[in-house]
């Protein structure tokens, strides 16, 4: 796999298009932790820091697919650095109005997440026509993948190092301009400003008239809801345990987890089907997050918070695929879409709950609320089997999956953490 991925790096574009949209994703990446520190900064408590966090988390999700049909129409360079640059002056609004005006704070919050650029899915947009052969695009998929893994462990350290070097506000700035830069790398490429969509027709309901698919955006609005309340219980126990850097800790130590996770599970193909295994690997992941509510030292907490981490990126890929099998013929990106936007509806809400949580229970409390979030989730998808079985356009001979434009067979890991 190494070899692959030496080999995908050398083709031109590849890095510039790969490093572009991580940087560019930089700022949503980063926004739940800056924008909690920001708040509690300013004199705020958590339940306002959560729920200007939830406002971004669900204005972003439905910024999203407007945005990405948006890219469908125009292009990418029309929208993408445009979004960018709004969503990156939502952000400085907040910096500089504060606190003071709450609407406006609030305002600077939509605009900052309808306007976030959806630089994920133009990437895969671009993947087919850069790379030479179908193996080439699925070792991208992975490769994407593990580099979004490091940008979440890395991110919360370069927020926490803009907050120690300047301000809670300056991190906000620098970061956003930051993000800018990577969005304005991706749109000037040649790949980028050549790139237009194939026209498609779909039913009014499109990817949502999938029992499969409605199985789907239930559970992983838990997932999301889960890791939503992750990053505010976070910043909770890193006052309780002396604050400094401690909530990065706990939050890079979370993505490390994840990287690990989805390089072992990319690393092989899986037998059985995917329906099945994505059960067992949501159960793990619900039975990682139970233990962070008991709220070791700093230490043990670090090691809980990357073993919670470790079937995030299996469990996000492996969703991919059973997405593949159940979406309806011509609306596979419409049923990506859908599921990215549930995950951060459910971010959203996850941290809207944890504030309130963490004021009534301290640390503690916020961190049950991952828990009951992962258990929440298998139940979801242990009482609907029913719904996720062998989809009826799946034979033996049956030819590829529409989504899968190479016709490659079906790889152990698609994709990390998409939401």
């Amino acid at each position: 796999m190494a070899a692959g991925y030496a080999e995908l790096l050398r083709t031109r574009y590849a890095v510039r298009l790969l490093a572009g949209t991580l940087v560019g994703r930089l700022p949503n990446a980063t926004a739940a932790l800056a924008v909690v520190l920001f708040v509690r900064a300013e004199g705020g408590g958590y339940a306002l820091a959560g729920a200007l966090t939830a406002v971004y988390g669900v204005c972003t999700a439905i910024g999203q697919p407007l945005l990405g049909r948006a890219v469908d129409v125009y292009g990418q360079p029309r929208v993408m650095l445009p979004a960018a640059v709004l969503s990156a002056l939502g952000m400085a609004l907040l910096a500089v109005v504060g606190l003071e005006v709450l609407w406006l704070s609030y305002a600077a919050m939509v605009i900052a997440g309808v306007f976030t650029p959806p630089l994920e899915g133009g990437l895969r947009a671009l993947w087919p026509g850069v790379l030479r052969r179908a193996d080439q695009v699925h070792a991208a998929y992975a490769l994407d993948a593990v580099a979004q893994e490091v940008m979440f462990a890395v991110g919360p350290l370069l927020v926490t190092l803009c907050v120690a070097v300047w301000s809670e506000g300056a991190a906000l700035l620098v970061i956003n301009a930051v993000g800018v830069l990577g969005a304005l790398s991706v749109v000037v490429s040649e790949p980028s400003r050549r790139w237009r969509s194939a026209p498609r027709e779909a039913h009014w309901l499109g990817a949502l008239r999938s029992a499969g698919m409605l199985v789907l955006i239930g559970a992983f609005l838990f997932v999301g809801l889960a890791l939503g309340s992750i990053a505010v219980a976070a910043v909770a126990y890193a006052d309780e345990h002396g604050g400094g850097m401690v909530s990065s800790w706990l939050l890079s130590a979370l993505g490390v987890g994840a990287l690990a996770g989805g390089i072992v599970y990319g690393a092989r193909q899986w037998p059985g089907r995917p329906e099945g295994r994505l059960r067992l690997l949501v159960a793990l992941l619900a039975l990682g997050y139970l233990p962070l509510a008991l709220v070791p030292g700093v230490v043990g907490m670090t090691a809980l918070t990357g073993v919670a981490g470790v079937f995030l990126a299996p469990a996000l890929a492996c969703a991919f695929v059973v997405v593949d099998r159940h979406a309806p013929k011509g609306t596979v990106t419409e049923a990506f879409s859908w599921l990215v936007t549930t995950f951060g509806v459910g971010s959203a809400v996850g941290a809207s709950v944890a504030g309130p949580a963490v004021e009534a229970g301290g640390a503690a409390a916020g961190f049950a609320v991952a828990g009951a979030g992962g258990l929440a989730a298998l139940l979801v998808l242990l009482s609907t089997k029913r719904f996720l079985g062998e989809p009826e356009r799946r034979t033996a001979d049956a030819a590829p999956a529409e989504n899968d434009r190479n016709g490659a067979a079906e790889p152990g890991f698609r994709a990390g953490r998409q939401a």
